[in-house]
């Protein structure tokens, strides 16, 4: 008796470590952009709440949406108080907002927004779920429970976790507001405060970009390429910018190229957004 309980327990083991290494795998290769190869090795059938949430942001980011909710909302129901869960869930419910019809749009939204609130709500200082409950209040309309007052309080949360980041939403409330001057300002304070960040460097390059100061940008840009030489992120906002302004185009495809011949991660634009630009500078 005693020897088949100690089997079941070595086999019990064994099928938890093999397990513990397909999630650690799945998750490498998700942070790696390789969507389809996580999904291969993830168990869809799973009650697990980390493996649920996985496998519905492999959707997420693979552009399966309904899917995407629908695993994120069985990991919410496997924990549900667990923030980041909710925030993702949120991110799932804004996408399917961003690409639906007008008339499913709005309940898509508000689920995003209750969700975002959720998280922020379970966890204050998840900087994540602050900023996405910030971008959702900063451009919804009133209607869809947006509101510049409840962007900015959000922001106040944000600044008493992290000063540049604080002063990079504040920026982005100026910018709504149409006081450039104001929005530089914020940028130069959070990129003094964060000088290796390189969100708000390249955030303060479009906008002197968007401004006619081209060389202040392209200098701008410079400095991020000095920082982080080669960021997939830093070649590819570049390339955006140039070939929005219809500028150095042979540039911007030579930096596109580079993003395309990239490591990229989950963190970067999707290479079909980089062919849609090469696409579009080889027709300007």
């Amino acid at each position: 008796m005693l020897r088949r309980v100690l089997q079941l327990l070595a086999a019990g083991l064994l099928a938890t470590a093999i397990w513990g290494r397909d999630l650690s795998k799945a998750e490498e290769l998700f942070n790696k952009a390789d969507y389809e190869g996580s999904l291969a090795i993830l168990d869809k059938n799973s009650s697990d709440a980390a493996t649920l949430f996985l496998i519905g942001r492999d959707y997420m980011m693979s552009g399966e949406l309904k899917k995407a909710t629908q695993f994120l909302q069985a990991a919410v129901a496997a924990d549900p108080k667990n923030s980041e869960y909710q925030d993702w869930l949120g991110r799932a419910y804004g996408k399917r907002a961003e690409t639906s019809n007008p008339l499913t749009a709005p309940g898509y939204a508000s689920k995003a927004r209750q969700a975002f609130e959720a998280a922020v709500q379970l966890n204050p200082k998840n900087s994540d779920a602050l900023d996405d409950l910030f971008d959702y209040y900063l451009n919804a309309p009133g209607f869809m429970g947006g509101g510049f007052d409840k962007a900015q309080r959000v922001a106040d949360q944000i600044t008493a976790i992290d000063p540049a980041e604080g002063l990079f939403d504040k920026a982005k409330l100026d910018e709504k507001a149409k006081q450039y001057p104001a929005a530089e300002a914020h940028l130069r304070e959070a990129v003094a405060l964060g000088p290796h960040s390189l969100g708000h460097l390249i955030q303060l390059a479009k906008l002197l970009a968007n401004e006619g100061r081209t060389r202040e940008s392209d200098a701008v840009f410079t400095q991020a390429e000095q920082i982080a030489p080669n960021s997939p992120r830093v070649l590819f906002a570049h390339a955006d910018v140039l070939i929005k302004q219809k500028r150095d185009l042979n540039e911007a495809k030579v930096l596109l190229q580079k993003y395309l011949q990239s490591p990229i991660t989950r963190d970067d634009p999707p290479r079909e957004q980089a062919y849609r630009l090469l696409k579009e500078a080889n027709g300007i």
